[in-house]
């Protein structure tokens, strides 16, 4: 058993392939999959697919990635977390990669959907590139440990895992940690222990080994697994249920 705690399938790369997508899923035995918000304007789409199939489930936030959008409020993602299938505030989260600048704008945005996880009791999904010290540095002055969450599609170093650990947060893995050039995420995908530990596609990007440059699909999930399971050696059903595990503890899922 395997679960995709994080994929953006609502994008159009997958229009019209609901039913097909989910099959594909049920015979690679990917029994949940977590959809993942990035505007206010996708959101329904987002939500949609959630009320559409059991075992999909929502997020409600703005990706720090998006400039001259709608700006997100406490109470607007208050209203969005109401809904039964939304399960989590985010993707959340500072990116000084893509972006250049003053991006105090980005850091407000980030405050914002951490305020709001405190309020709705609901953890957190975030993202952080070239911006470590500060995602941390807010997190801690928030008390985002107070509702935890994940450090979506890691990247970081151990030492940014273990802080991120100590304030109740789990470490997500990408396709990424099965990259031949990633080794120094892979070192850190053996030393988080299996109880911190999520597994996701990030999809349609990051396809793992051996799909690499192709379009990736929840589908997928279990070669991340596979990768991790290599790299400590020991079998992919083993890292399936742990991580499976986490995702039903963490966002209050029913296997």
């Amino acid at each position: 058993m395997f679960v995709d705690s994080h994929c953006h399938i609502d994008f159009p790369e997958f229009a019209g392939e609901g039913d097909a997508l989910l099959a594909r899923m049920r015979a690679a035995q990917v029994t949940h999959a977590m959809c993942i918000s990035v505007t206010y304007p996708a959101w329904p789409a987002v939500v949609a697919l959630a009320d559409c199939y059991d075992n999909l489930y929502a997020t409600a936030g703005v990706h720090p990635d998006y400039e001259d959008i709608e700006e997100p409020t406490v109470d607007s993602l208050l209203e969005r977390a109401r809904h039964p299938k939304v399960r989590a505030i985010g993707e959340t989260g500072l990116d000084y990669y893509r972006l250049q600048g003053d991006l105090e704008w980005q850091r407000e945005r980030f405050r914002t959907h951490i305020r709001a996880a405190r309020a709705c009791a609901k953890p957190l999904v975030i993202h952080t590139r070239s911006a470590s010290e500060d995602t941390l540095r807010i997190m801690h002055e928030e008390k985002a440990g107070e509702v935890g969450g994940v450090m979506h599609c890691f990247t970081e170093s151990l030492e940014v895992a273990e802080r991120a650990m100590a304030m109740g947060f789990y470490i997500s893995f990408s396709g990424i940690v099965s990259f031949k050039s990633a080794k120094d995420l892979q070192e850190v995908a053996r030393r988080v222990p299996l109880d911190r530990m999520l597994i996701e596609t990030d999809s349609p990007y990051l396809a793992p080994v051996p799909f690499r440059g192709k379009r990736n699909e929840p589908a997928y999930v279990p070669h991340v697994a596979a990768a991790i399971a290599k790299l400590r050696d020991i079998d992919a059903e083993t890292i399936g249920a742990a991580t499976s595990q986490n995702f039903f503890s963490l966002f209050k899922v029913n296997p």
